[in-house]
């Protein structure tokens, strides 16, 4: 499997919502519901001030618990490139299955919309423009370039292997494919990756 992934560059995202905005037009997305989640992280006191922001989606696990949830199978893993899609057909709804897809997920990723037992959605890699060789429309959108997607494998041999930002809690169970450039608080103690470069 050539297991497809997420770039973020903690240190050149401004916080400007381009990408959340741009994911949210382009899927065509009602109020309530993002697929593109931007977090900004403040800390200290003046002078001393941190800020940084977290942009986040589905982060597409090596081994996804939403997928182990799901008692009906409605969300799979692709074999081809490892991207974790919903089957709307086969969802049974947040109201009849308790939404057991999101209670699983430590990201609560899974999205449902407000209308009684509405169907599970979430982040598809933008599918659609991938398999025509397109850039994601986030990646696409981003203007400080701090998104970047392609296989997990390309993207660790470009950035390396640091799965640590700030704001990020990373689970090795279930090996989420998003590498990152963080930007972390200068005292906080971190030992990084050793293929992490600055």
């Amino acid at each position: 499997m050539n297991q497809m992934g997420f770039y973020f560059d903690q240190t050149r995202c401004t916080g400007c919502y381009t990408c959340a905005v741009a994911c949210k037009d382009w899927n065509d997305l009602p109020v309530g519901v993002n697929w593109r989640i931007l977090k900004s992280i403040e800390d200290g006191t003046f002078p001393n001030l941190f800020l940084a922001y977290l942009s986040t989606s589905c982060l597409h696990c090596k081994d996804p618990p939403c997928v182990k949830a799901c008692p009906t199978k409605a969300i799979i893993k692709r074999e081809s490139d490892g991207i974790v899609i919903v089957v709307a057909d086969k969802c049974l709804g947040k109201k009849e299955c308790g939404s057991k897809c999101l209670k699983a997920c430590p990201w609560d990723v899974p999205q449902f919309r407000n209308e009684e037992n509405s169907k599970m959605e979430k982040c598809n890699f933008c599918i659609e423009r991938i398999e025509k060789g397109q850039q994601t429309i986030c990646v696409e959108a981003c203007p400080m370039f701090a998104l970047d997607v392609a296989p997990l494998s390309e993207l660790q041999e470009r950035y390396g292997k640091t799965h640590e930002a700030e704001g990020f809690n990373y689970f090795e169970k279930f090996k989420p494919s998003v590498i990152f450039k963080p930007k972390f608080k200068k005292n906080r103690n971190h030992v990084l990756n050793n293929s992490y470069q600055t």
